[in-house]
């Protein structure tokens, strides 16, 4: 029996959160304390710009259960969350987000839902407070429209903050992917998953870390991750285009020759080119995201470079 493993262990990605740092590592701990003594704190700054990583390296002077990782530069969210889940020995872990939007009160709620017999315990957004409308409606398009493409059942109106068990972490661990999107591994790993209802809280200091470029980038990792439809329609549109094309050559030669029209039709070649230029472009942007992803898996660089931490390997 493995004596050191903790048995909850919470990874916290960071970025530049120093305002509210405090009043999270208060509620975490109180939230904690009434499951057991026997937790673990992991704080993962990603190369925060203000005084975030000194506060984590204050909390782990001042409670035994705090350990932190620092960056050497900022490799981003999906990365952080993949070194804290690297770099905990426990029964259950709970990913949430430095910003205090998922409150750490709901971990209880999320730990007795595991104690049931779930692998996957994820919190499902009733509601979302404080967020701005099309960010709203994007989300909300983009994960039902990721669900229709993907035969991976990804839990709608949920993000990274859930409970996952020791058999899904040796899992995550042993995925090779350098192009994360967590939502759909976890999703795609399977076992028992249900959810617990919460209403997200606005954000009350800093912005957003994901600006609309890294949301998007997300996006293109979900999309390209788990679905081969883009192919599809690239090859859907390739052989629309193709017929509509052949359509139009027969037809100027039917009209010229047998009709003996003399049409104008500059302006019909030039629709043509357009045309067929625009779904070319289309096609090769897609079959770029695919080979960006091969290339990035290909390189095989580490997801992140730790700087330094008060985590001692056994």
């Amino acid at each position: 029996m493995n004596t050191t493993r903790k048995e909850i262990s919470v990874v916290i990605p960071v970025y530049n959160e120093e305002k509210g740092l405090q009043e999270l590592f208060k509620r975490l701990t109180s939230s904690l304390s009434q499951i057991t003594d026997n937790y673990e704190l992991l704080f993962v700054n990603d190369a925060s710009k203000d005084q975030t990583l000194a506060q984590c390296i204050a909390f782990s002077k001042s409670d035994p259960h705090v350990k932190y990782i620092g960056f050497s530069r900022n490799f981003g969210h999906q990365a952080a969350i993949s070194a804290g889940i690297h770099n905990v020995d426990c029964n259950a872990l709970v990913i949430i987000d430095g910003d205090m939007q998922d409150p750490p009160e709901l971990i209880p709620e999320l730990y007795k839902k595991y104690k049931e017999g779930y692998n996957v315990v994820y919190a499902k957004r009733a509601a979302r407070k404080g967020e701005k409308l099309y960010k709203k409606v994007a989300a909300s398009i983009f994960y039902r429209f990721l669900k229709r493409i993907t035969s991976v059942d990804i839990p709608l109106d949920t993000g990274d903050f859930r409970l996952i068990d020791a058999k899904v972490i040796d899992i995550l661990r042993s995925m090779p992917e350098r192009t994360i999107f967590l939502r759909g591994q976890i999703a795609w790993i399977g076992f028992k998953q249900t959810f617990v209802e919460f209403e997200r809280d606005p954000r009350r200091h800093g912005e957003a870390g994901y600006t609309f470029g890294k949301l998007l980038k997300l996006a293109s990792n979900g999309i390209t991750g788990f679905s081969e439809a883009p192919l599809r329609l690239a090859l859907w549109l390739g052989s629309v285009v193709s017929c509509i094309a052949t359509a139009i050559i027969l037809y100027l030669l039917i009209a010229r020759f047998a009709l003996h029209n003399h049409i104008s039709t500059w302006i019909t070649v030039v629709t043509c080119v357009f045309f067929m230029g625009g779904i070319q472009l289309f096609t090769i942007g897609v079959i770029g995201e695919y080979l960006n992803r091969i290339n990035n898996e290909t390189r095989a660089r580490p997801l992140y470079v730790i700087a330094e931490s008060n985590i001692v390997k056994n």
